[in-house]
């Protein structure tokens, strides 16, 4: 679908408008698909090019001017030239000498956009082992070789990289992007990776109250040793009360571990009757890459099958002198696989997947989560 105003396309733009109250549609005609494509993901995280650009210095408003084109509304895209303009003004600025020349990595573009243009403060905060506090915009999972998954979900990829690294959140992000676990462009770790639409990541905040995995009663403890067992817990992070982790460590192959004490907020008693609060992110948009071909879905309403297809490259005009027609679409099939069982995922072949939805569990890159009670605060 080309940028014309065929009835399916104006709705499928005021939706996203409508729906993430959108300054603009990010519909971006431009022939740099790496730096297009994530700016529809972006406009739907806080708004970020309304409010937050009243109060940067000249340079960054004349950045926003670019991002903030006024006909985009009405034509429903953004000219490559104003593209082009704003990586101008990202090299006049300093930034980076090749802004004009060569393609960014989705990480590197979004650092250069929130750190040095729009001065956000950082929007993870982790702590390790020694509670050095440790500040950045994304994360990047690393896995060690000793992991047995084969069809991961987002949280057992988080859970097994937070483990292995043995780091935790200091704080409840407003938003957290996930950088999925590849070698390059080219090779990935995993056939498919299953998105989380919930992630839970109450187990992964520091000194945060937590539920046994057996009994659902208040944690006063965690194994780590556990956490490669699939005994029991449907997560891989083993967290008890005292009364499981004696039971459970009764076992002759769980006699030699050591539980360490979990440190409570105040307030929270070790009384078994409390049951602790969850902190669940929602997952709003997808970044995905084959080769060097970046797309994005972008879920627009709070239904399962609210969710839209964004491809800057979907189309040519003219040879090397032409450019790119983007396109953007509703695709429901992906609400329709992510809703399905875990098992019978597994056993449907991507080439059989409907429509775009092969691309969202096959070549998933970057992951975008929001907390919609951090975000009326932060």
């Amino acid at each position: 679908m080309c940028c014309n105003c065929c009835d399916s396309y104006v709705a499928c733009v005021m939706v996203c408008v409508c729906t993430w109250g959108l300054h603009v549609c990010c519909l971006l005609r431009g022939r740099y698909c790496v730096f297009t494509v994530q700016m529809l993901p972006m406009y739907c995280v806080w708004g970020m090019c309304g409010g937050c650009l009243a109060m940067v210095c000249e340079l960054r408003v004349r950045i926003a001017c670019v991002w903030r084109v006024r006909g985009v509304c009405s034509v429903g895209f953004v000219p490559a030239r104003s593209v082009m303009k704003l990586r101008k003004q990202l090299k006049e600025g300093g930034h980076c000498a090749s802004f004009t020349t060569e393609e960014k990595d989705p990480e590197e573009f979004l650092s250069l956009i929130m750190h040095h243009i729009l001065s956000l403060d950082p929007l993870l905060k982790l702590k390790s082992v020694g509670q050095k506090l440790q500040e950045g915009y994304c994360y990047q999972i690393f896995l060690d070789q000793n992991h047995s998954l084969a069809l991961p979900t987002v949280r057992q990829l988080l859970e097994h990289s937070f483990h292995s690294a043995q780091l935790q959140l200091a704080e409840v992000p407003s938003c957290l992007i996930l950088q999925m676990p590849r070698f390059g462009k080219k090779f990935k770790l995993f056939d498919k990776i299953v998105p989380s639409l919930e992630l839970d990541i109450t187990d992964l905040l520091c000194d945060g109250p937590r539920d046994c995995v057996l009994c659902g009663t208040l944690a006063t403890v965690e194994c780590s040793a556990c956490f490669g067992d699939g005994s029991f817990g449907a997560t891989g992070l083993k967290q008890f009360c005292q009364l499981c982790s004696k039971q459970v460590h009764s076992h002759p192959q769980r006699r030699t571990h050591t539980p360490s004490v979990l440190r409570l907020p105040e307030g929270f008693s070790q009384g078994r009757s409390l049951r602790p609060p969850r902190d669940l992110l929602q997952l709003f948009a997808v970044l995905c890459i084959e080769t060097s071909h970046y797309v994005s879905f972008v879920r627009h309403g709070p239904g399962p099958e609210d969710w839209v297809f964004f491809d800057s490259m979907a189309d040519r005009h003219g040879d090397e002198d032409g450019y790119n027609i983007p396109a953007v679409r509703p695709c429901p099939e992906v609400g329709r696989y992510l809703q399905m069982p875990l098992g019978q995922l597994a056993l449907l072949s991507p080439r059989d997947m409907d429509g775009v939805a092969k691309r969202l569990f096959c070549d998933a890159y970057m992951y975008l989560y929001e907390s919609p009670r951090m975000a009326l605060y932060r």
